[in-house]
């Protein structure tokens, strides 16, 4: 004789199912330790999740997600105006804060350029990147985005836009990673190495 499903934990674990990177077992898991808890436990755990579908917004400045319009970085009189980094995602920009070394603002272009996947540069914030530097007051706009042919395509595009500008355009410097082996580095990483090689 088999037992009853559990209608409402069956649901339960089809939503879980559905998160990046949880399987039927991870799943599972989740949801009984979601049980096992306190029901305030679960329901803070909707409140959240509720919060970040109901308060969060993009920037209308920059695009990064916030829950204030401009967003706290946008805002901050402190930060220097007049350099902008550019990244592909919010999370990029949650990654390079983390450093404490960026004291400029941003611009979260929401992805990058892949013909194949049907994402052109219409798709995405830049005309509102060009705009906002045409606007003036800009001196420097950095590339930060990701070292992929997607991500290399995308910084030659937003580069010829912004070439009649007068508007400095970089990147980041690109290589060996701190605590790597030479030996272990392949081709491309040791030819962005040698080419952003800096005094010591």
């Amino acid at each position: 004789m088999t037992s009853e499903p559990i209608e409402s934990l069956g649901r339960l674990k089809e939503q879980l199912r559905k998160l990046p990177g949880i399987g039927p077992r991870g799943a599972e898991r989740i949801a009984f330790h979601i049980l096992r808890e306190p029901k305030p436990y679960a329901e803070a755990l909707v409140a959240a999740i509720n919060d970040v579908k109901n308060k969060i917004i993009h920037c209308r400045t920059c695009f990064n997600l916030t829950e204030r319009d401009p967003c706290p970085i946008c805002a901050d009189p402190r930060r220097d105006h007049a350099e902008i980094w550019v990244v592909e995602q919010p999370k990029d920009v949650l990654a390079l804060e983390a450093t404490g070394m960026v004291r400029a603002v941003y611009h979260v272009l929401m992805g990058h350029i892949a013909p194949l996947d049907g994402v052109g540069p219409e798709h995405l914030t830049i005309d509102a990147l060009v705009k906002r530097v045409k606007a003036g007051g800009v001196r420097e706009v950095v590339l930060a985005l990701n070292p992929t042919l997607e991500g290399d395509g995308t910084a030659l595009h937003i580069r010829s836009l912004l070439a009649d500008t007068g508007v400095s355009v970089t990147r980041p410097a690109r290589g060996l990673a701190v605590g790597s082996q030479i030996e272990y580095a392949n081709v491309a990483m040791l030819e962005s190495a040698i080419r952003g090689r800096t005094p010591m």
